[in-house]
C-alpha cells in the first residue's frame, strides 16, 4: 500500500507539473506585438473601415426622410429616424417578386455554369482528342472578349428563338464560363494522376473516377466558382435589362433602377434597394469566405 501511495503522488506531483509547464509555456507564448504587426493591424482596420464607410452611410441615409437625405451639408446620424423609405421602397415596388427572380436566375445559372465548367475542365486536363489544342485556345480567347460586346448578337439569337421576356432567356447566355472552365481546368491538373490510375486498375470507369474522386477534391474549387457565377449573375444589371420588357420578370438590379426612373431619385429609397439587393452577397461573403479564399488558393490563381 505504501507503494501504490508513493506512486500515486508522484503521479500528481507529475501532473502539478505538466500543468506548470503548461502555463509557463501558454505565458511565454504572448508575446507583445512587435511594431510591424501593429502597423499591419492599423492598416488593417483603415482599409476596412473604407470598405465599410459606403454600407454604413447607405444605412443611415435609408433611415432618413427624403428631405434630410439631400441636406447640405450632408451628416452620418438621422436628425429623425425613420422607416419611411424601407415601406416606399416596399410599396412602390414589387421587391418579393423581383428578389425572386434574381434568386431563381442566380441559382440556375450557377448550377448549368457548375455542371459545364467541371465537364469541360475535365475533359481538357485528363482526356486527349483531336482539335483539343484549337478549342482550349478558343476558351481562353473568351477570357478576353467583353460581354458587352456580344450583347447586340446575343439578343438577335434570343429573340429569334422566342426566348425573350422568358427566365431561359436570361439564363442561358450567361452560361458560357470560360474563366470558369480554366480556373477548374488548372485545378483538375493538379491532382495526381495515380489516384485516377489506381482507380482504373480496380475497374472505375472514366464517370464513376469523375463523380467519385475528382469531384470530391475539388470543393474548395467548385465552391469558389459557384460563389463568384452565383455574384456575377445577381449583379448582372445589363442583359437581364436587354432581354426582360415585362416587370414581373425584372431581376433586383433592374427592379430598382426602374422604380428610380419612375419617382425621380429619391436618395433615401435608393439606399434602402441598394441595401436589399446587397444583403445576400455580404451574407454570401460573411459565411463563405473560408472557401472564397480556399479556392482561389485551390484554383491556381495564387502563385501559379
Amino acid at each position: 500500500m505504501s507503494t501504490a501511495a508513493q506512486i500515486r503522488a508522484e503521479a500528481r506531483a507529475g501532473d502539478g507539473t505538466g500543468a506548470g509547464d503548461g502555463a509557463r509555456i501558454r505565458a511565454k507564448a504572448r508575446r507583445p506585438w512587435t511594431p510591424s504587426q501593429i502597423v499591419l493591424t492599423l492598416l488593417g482596420a483603415a482599409v476596412s473601415a473604407v470598405f465599410l464607410a459606403p454600407l454604413v452611410w447607405a444605412l443611415f441615409t435609408s433611415l432618413k426622410s427624403e428631405t434630410e437625405a439631400v441636406e447640405v451639408p450632408p451628416h452620418w446620424l438621422p436628425k429623425v429616424w425613420t422607416t419611411q423609405a424601407w415601406s416606399a421602397i416596399f410599396e412602390t415596388g414589387n421587391i418579393t417578386n423581383w428578389f425572386v427572380n434574381s434568386l431563381v436566375v442566380s441559382v440556375c445559372v450557377t448550377a448549368v455554369v457548375l455542371s459545364v465548367s467541371a465537364l469541360a475542365g475535365y475533359g481538357f486536363a485528363r482526356t486527349e482528342f483531336r482539335g483539343k489544342g484549337f478549342l482550349l485556345g478558343l476558351v481562353m480567347t473568351g477570357l478576353m472578349v467583353s460581354p458587352a460586346v456580344l450583347g447586340v448578337p446575343l439578343f438577335t439569337t434570343v429573340q429569334q428563338m422566342g426566348m425573350v421576356d422568358t427566365y431561359w432567356g436570361m439564363i442561358l447566355p450567361q452560361c458560357a464560363p470560360a474563366a470558369m472552365v480554366y480556373i477548374l481546368y488548372k485545378f483538375f491538373q493538379g491532382i495526381p494522376r495515380e489516384l485516377e490510375e489506381a482507380a482504373f486498375i480496380d475497374g472505375a470507369g472514366r464517370w464513376r473516377v469523375f463523380f467519385t474522386i475528382v469531384l470530391p477534391l475539388s470543393r474548395p474549387s467548385l465552391a469558389a466558382v459557384g460563389i463568384f457565377t452565383f455574384i456575377a449573375s445577381w449583379n448582372n444589371f445589363l442583359w437581364p435589362y436587354m432581354v426582360t420588357n415585362n416587370p414581373d420578370l425584372m431581376t433586383m438590379p433592374n427592379g430598382i433602377a426602374t422604380v428610380m426612373n419612375s419617382y425621380g431619385i429619391q436618395w433615401a429609397q435608393l439606399m434602402a434597394g441598394g441595401l436589399m439587393a446587397g444583403l445576400p452577397l455580404i451574407i454570401v461573403f460573411v459565411f463563405f469566405q473560408r472557401q472564397i479564399v480556399a479556392g482561389v488558393a485551390h484554383t491556381g490563381l495564387a502563385g501559379q
